[in-house]
Protein backbone atom coordinates (compact mmCIF):
# COMPACT_ATOMS: atom_id res chain seq x y z
CA UNK A 1 0.00 0.00 0.00
CA UNK A 2 2.96 2.45 -0.13
CA UNK A 3 4.16 4.51 2.69
CA UNK A 4 0.98 5.86 3.85
CA UNK A 5 0.07 5.20 8.13
CA UNK A 6 -2.76 2.30 7.59
CA UNK A 7 -3.35 1.26 11.27
CA UNK A 8 -6.98 1.19 13.34
CA UNK A 9 -5.74 5.16 14.99
CA UNK A 10 -4.15 6.35 11.55
CA UNK A 11 -7.16 8.68 10.91
CA UNK A 12 -4.97 11.76 12.79
CA UNK A 13 -1.70 10.83 10.87
CA UNK A 14 -3.82 10.86 7.40
CA UNK A 15 -5.33 13.88 8.42
CA UNK A 16 -2.26 15.69 8.56
CA UNK A 17 -0.96 14.75 5.69
CA UNK A 18 -3.56 15.77 3.58
CA UNK A 19 -3.62 19.09 4.69
CA UNK A 20 -0.34 19.68 4.58
CA UNK A 21 0.01 18.35 0.68
CA UNK A 22 -3.08 20.25 -0.09
CA UNK A 23 -1.23 23.57 0.74
CA UNK A 24 1.29 22.34 -2.14
CA UNK A 25 -1.51 22.78 -4.79
CA UNK A 26 -0.76 26.50 -6.24
CA UNK A 27 -4.31 27.30 -7.25
CA UNK A 28 -5.95 25.87 -4.03
CA UNK A 29 -3.75 28.25 -1.93
CA UNK A 30 -4.74 31.60 -4.26
CA UNK A 31 -8.68 30.44 -3.28
CA UNK A 32 -7.89 29.95 0.12
CA UNK A 33 -5.56 32.80 1.24
CA UNK A 34 -7.40 35.14 -1.65
CA UNK A 35 -3.81 35.98 -3.22
CA UNK A 36 -5.76 37.04 -6.35
CA UNK A 37 -8.45 39.18 -5.48
CA UNK A 38 -5.68 40.97 -3.17
CA UNK A 39 -3.37 41.61 -5.89
CA UNK A 40 -5.88 42.15 -8.67
CA UNK A 41 -6.31 46.37 -9.31
CA UNK A 42 -9.51 45.51 -10.43
CA UNK A 43 -10.30 43.51 -6.96
CA UNK A 44 -12.09 40.68 -9.03
CA UNK A 45 -14.26 42.77 -10.87
CA UNK A 46 -14.23 41.64 -14.31
CA UNK A 47 -14.61 45.50 -16.02
CA UNK A 48 -13.41 48.89 -14.38
CA UNK A 49 -13.75 52.99 -15.24
CA UNK A 50 -10.51 54.54 -15.41
CA UNK A 51 -9.55 58.23 -16.17
CA UNK A 52 -6.57 58.43 -18.46
CA UNK A 53 -3.18 59.61 -17.44
CA UNK A 54 -1.35 59.83 -20.25
CA UNK A 55 -0.73 58.28 -23.42
CA UNK A 56 2.21 56.04 -23.93
CA UNK A 57 3.89 53.49 -26.26
CA UNK A 58 5.55 50.05 -25.19
CA UNK A 59 7.69 48.07 -26.97
CA UNK A 60 7.07 44.36 -28.22
CA UNK A 61 8.98 41.44 -26.69
CA UNK A 62 11.58 39.67 -29.29
CA UNK A 63 11.41 38.04 -31.67
CA UNK A 64 8.56 41.51 -32.68
CA UNK A 65 9.15 44.51 -33.68
CA UNK A 66 6.89 47.50 -32.82
CA UNK A 67 5.83 50.09 -30.64
CA UNK A 68 2.16 48.86 -29.18
CA UNK A 69 0.02 52.07 -28.24
CA UNK A 70 -0.94 51.75 -24.19
CA UNK A 71 -2.28 54.18 -21.89
CA UNK A 72 -1.65 55.14 -18.44
CA UNK A 73 -4.84 55.29 -16.43
CA UNK A 74 -5.81 55.71 -12.66
CA UNK A 75 -8.77 53.52 -11.56
CA UNK A 76 -11.75 55.65 -10.20
CA UNK A 77 -12.82 53.04 -7.41
CA UNK A 78 -9.24 52.84 -5.75
CA UNK A 79 -6.72 54.78 -7.60
CA UNK A 80 -4.70 52.32 -8.62
CA UNK A 81 -2.15 53.49 -11.56
CA UNK A 82 -1.71 50.73 -14.23
CA UNK A 83 -1.41 50.68 -17.69
CA UNK A 84 -3.38 49.15 -20.34
CA UNK A 85 -3.33 48.37 -24.11
CA UNK A 86 -5.21 50.32 -26.91
CA UNK A 87 -6.73 47.45 -29.63
CA UNK A 88 -7.35 48.43 -32.83
CA UNK A 89 -5.56 50.56 -36.06
CA UNK A 90 -5.23 53.87 -35.11
CA UNK A 91 -7.62 53.66 -31.88
CA UNK A 92 -5.00 55.96 -29.74
CA UNK A 93 -6.33 58.69 -31.66
CA UNK A 94 -9.53 58.38 -30.20
CA UNK A 95 -8.39 59.02 -26.62
CA UNK A 96 -6.89 62.04 -25.16
CA UNK A 97 -5.81 62.62 -21.44
CA UNK A 98 -8.63 63.18 -18.81
CA UNK A 99 -11.48 60.72 -21.09
CA UNK A 100 -13.20 58.19 -18.81
CA UNK A 101 -12.60 54.75 -20.26
CA UNK A 102 -13.61 51.38 -19.17
CA UNK A 103 -11.30 48.57 -19.40
CA UNK A 104 -11.41 44.43 -19.07
CA UNK A 105 -9.05 41.94 -19.02
CA UNK A 106 -6.75 40.89 -22.16
CA UNK A 107 -7.05 37.65 -21.70
CA UNK A 108 -3.72 35.96 -21.16
CA UNK A 109 -3.14 32.56 -19.89
CA UNK A 110 -3.40 32.48 -16.17
CA UNK A 111 -4.69 36.49 -15.98
CA UNK A 112 -1.12 37.54 -17.27
CA UNK A 113 -0.28 40.00 -19.76
CA UNK A 114 -1.11 38.63 -23.43
CA UNK A 115 1.20 38.34 -26.69
CA UNK A 116 4.32 40.53 -26.91
CA UNK A 117 3.10 43.41 -24.82
CA UNK A 118 5.18 43.37 -21.52
CA UNK A 119 3.19 43.35 -18.36
CA UNK A 120 0.35 44.93 -19.42
CA UNK A 121 -3.02 42.64 -18.66
CA UNK A 122 -6.03 45.10 -19.38
CA UNK A 123 -7.44 46.78 -22.46
CA UNK A 124 -9.25 49.60 -23.12
CA UNK A 125 -13.10 48.47 -24.82
CA UNK A 126 -14.68 52.07 -24.29
CA UNK A 127 -14.07 55.68 -24.29
CA UNK A 128 -16.42 58.29 -22.94
CA UNK A 129 -19.40 55.92 -22.88
CA UNK A 130 -18.61 55.05 -26.58
CA UNK A 131 -17.60 51.46 -27.54
CA UNK A 132 -13.56 51.71 -28.91
CA UNK A 133 -14.64 49.15 -31.64
CA UNK A 134 -17.48 51.26 -33.03
CA UNK A 135 -15.15 54.07 -33.35
CA UNK A 136 -12.05 52.84 -35.04
CA UNK A 137 -14.53 50.82 -37.37
CA UNK A 138 -16.03 54.45 -38.35
CA UNK A 139 -19.24 53.44 -37.16
CA UNK A 140 -20.09 56.58 -34.47
CA UNK A 141 -18.12 59.79 -34.00
CA UNK A 142 -16.11 60.64 -30.69
CA UNK A 143 -18.53 62.92 -28.70
CA UNK A 144 -18.09 66.02 -27.67
CA UNK A 145 -17.11 66.30 -23.69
Amino acid sequence: MGNKANGLGAGKKLKKRRALNRLRNKWLKRRLYGLKIRSDPLRGASQAKAIVLSKVQLEAKQPNSAMRKCVKIQLTKNGRKITAFVPGNLASKFINEHDEVIIECIGGAMGKSKGDIPGVRWQVIKVNDQSLDALVKGKIEKGRR
